[in-house]
C-alpha cells in the first residue's frame, strides 16, 4: 500500500452522512440486526458477507456500523488495509497478541512498555494461557534478534516508549521480525500522527485512543490497525478474541471519537511546540530533562528520520528529580501550589498530567525489570498540555522547582 500523509487520507476517506442527511454519522444503538433476505443470515454466520462486502450486520459484540466507520478513519490515518476499535487500549493490545499466539509460543517485547501491556506479558499471559515473553533493550538491534526463538510469534514495541521517550528503530526491527518470519506489533499511542509505524514496515498497529486521540481524558477506548485478514481474524464467530471475549465499544463513544479527529492534528501540534519549548527552557536551566525534540536526546536524528516533521515531537518530557521524595514533592507543588497541572496517570489531556512512573504506570513492573528499562526512582512524567499561555507555564514550572530545590 503507498504511503499517504495520514491527514490527507482522513480527508480522503468517504464521508459518511446521517441518516436524515445530517454532517454527522447517525450513531447506531442497535445490539442486533436485520437482514432483508432471510438467506443473508446463514451467509453473515460463515462469514461469506458482511460489512465489508456487503454492508451486513449481525451482531454489536460482532460489528458496529457506527464502530466500523471510526474504524475506517483509524486505518486511512495509520495506512493499513483495515481497523477496528475495541473498548480499551489493553482490549485492543490483548486482542491482537492473543490473535497471534497460541499456548506455548514465545513473545519478544522492549523491556519499555506501558505497566498493564508488560503485567499481560509477565504475569497474566503465562499463567493463563503458557505463552512466554523475554524483555529486551529494542534500541540493541543484536539484542533482538538474539531473544527471538523458533517459537517467537510476535515482536512487539512501542513508537515511543513509556516512559523513557525512546524511539523504536522501526524499519530495522521490522526487518528482523520479517526476516524470522513474525510479524512485528507496534504501539503508537505516545505518537499519533507524528510516526506512521505501517510505513516504515510494522504489520500491525495498536492504540490507546483514551489518550491523545480522546484528547480530553472522559473516555477509553482502543484501536487494532492491520490487513483485512488480520481484523476478519480478530472478529472470527469462533476463535475471533475481539469477538469471543467481548471488548465492545459503545457506538456513542465511537462517535464522539470521530468528531474529535478532524483537530487532533491541530491538538498534536500544540501539544509539541508547548512540550518543546518547555524541554529547551529546562536544558537551559539545567534541569535533568529528556524529550525526543531536543538535540541531545540520543534518537533526536532518529525521530527526525522516521517521524512527520510538521507535528513536533510529542506532548511528553520526563525530569528525573533524583528520588521519589523529591519526584512527589515536586509534583505536590507543581499541582497544589502553582496550578501547573494535574497529579494523574495517563496523557493527551489538554491540561499538563503529571506522574512518578516507577511508582505508578510502571509499577506493575518487578524491581530489576525497571531498573534495566532505565526508569529512575524520581522519574517524572509530564504529558504536558497546551492550556494557559508558555509564559504562565513557564513561571509555574521554574517555582515550584526553585521550591523545592531544584
Amino acid at each position: 500500500m503507498s504511503h499517504q500523509h495520514p491527514v490527507e487520507a482522513l480527508a480522503n476517506l468517504r464521508h459518511e452522512f446521517g441518516e436524515h442527511g445530517g454532517v454527522n454519522m447517525s450513531i447506531e444503538a442497535s445490539s442486533t440486526f436485520t437482514v432483508i433476505d432471510p438467506g443473508t443470515m446463514p451467509e453473515i454466520f460463515t462469514g461469506q458477507k458482511g460489512p465489508d462486502n456487503a454492508g451486513c450486520y449481525l451482531y454489536g459484540r460482532h460489528f458496529n456500523p457506527t464502530v466500523y466507520n471510526l474504524s475506517r478513519q483509524l486505518a486511512a490515518m495509520e495506512g493499513t488495509e483495515s481497523a477496528y476499535c475495541a473498548a480499551s487500549g489493553m482490549g485492543a493490545i490483548s486482542a491482537a497478541i492473543l490473535a497471534l499466539c497460541e499456548a506455548g509460543d514465545h513473545i519478544v517485547s522492549s523491556n519499555t512498555i506501558y505497566g498493564g501491556t508488560y503485567a499481560l506479558m509477565h504475569d497474566f499471559l503465562p499463567l493463563k494461557c503458557g505463552m512466554t515473553t523475554s524483555f529486551v533493550d529494542s534500541s540493541d538491534l543484536d539484542a533482538v534478534r538474539s531473544a527471538i526463538t523458533d517459537k517467537t510469534r510476535v515482536l512487539y514495541v512501542e513508537s515511543v516508549s513509556n516512559p523513557t521517550l525512546r524511539v523504536a528503530n522501526i524499519p530495522a526491527l521490522a526487518d528482523i521480525a520479517h526476516n524470522a518470519g513474525i510479524p512485528l506489533v507496534v504501539d503508537n499511542t505516545f505518537s499519533p500522527l507524528l510516526i506512521s509505524p505501517a510505513h516504515l514496515g510494522a504489520d500491525i498497529v495498536v492504540h490507546s485512543m483514551t489518550k491523545f486521540i480522546g484528547g480530553a481524558s472522559d473516555l477509553i477506548a482502543g484501536a487494532v490497525c492491520a490487513s483485512q485478514a488480520f481484523i476478519g481474524q480478530l472478529m472470527d464467530l469462533h476463535t475471533g478474541p475481539l469477538m469471543i471475549l467481548g471488548p465492545t465499544m459503545d457506538p456513542n463513544v465511537a462517535a464522539n471519537i470521530a468528531l474529535r479527529l478532524p483537530h487532533l492534528p491541530l491538538r498534536m501540534s500544540a501539544h509539541g511546540a508547548r512540550a518543546l519549548a518547555l524541554a529547551e527552557r529546562l536544558q537551559q536551566r539545567g534541569t535533568q530533562v529528556s524529550y525526543p525534540g531536543l538535540a541531545t536526546h540520543p534518537d533526536n536524528a532518529l525521530l527526525a528520520e522516521l517521524g512527520n516533521a510538521e507535528f513536533g515531537a510529542g506532548g511528553v518530557l520526563t525530569i528525573d528529580a533524583g528520588s521519589k521524595e523529591k519526584a512527589l514533592e515536586l509534583m505536590g507543588a507543581l499541582q497544589n501550589e502553582q496550578q501547573f497541572g494535574f497529579m494523574a496517570v495517563s496523557l493527551g489531556y489538554f491540561d499538563t498530567l503529571m506522574s512518578c512512573s516507577a511508582s505508578s504506570t510502571s509499577s506493575e513492573m518487578e524491581d530489576e525489570d525497571i531498573q534495566a528499562a532505565g526508569i529512575s526512582p524520581g522519574l517524572v512524567r509530564l504529558a504536558v498540555g497546551y492550556t494557559g499561555t508558555l509564559e504562565q507555564r513557564w513561571s509555574q514550572l521554574e517555582a515550584a522547582l526553585d521550591s523545592v530545590g531544584m
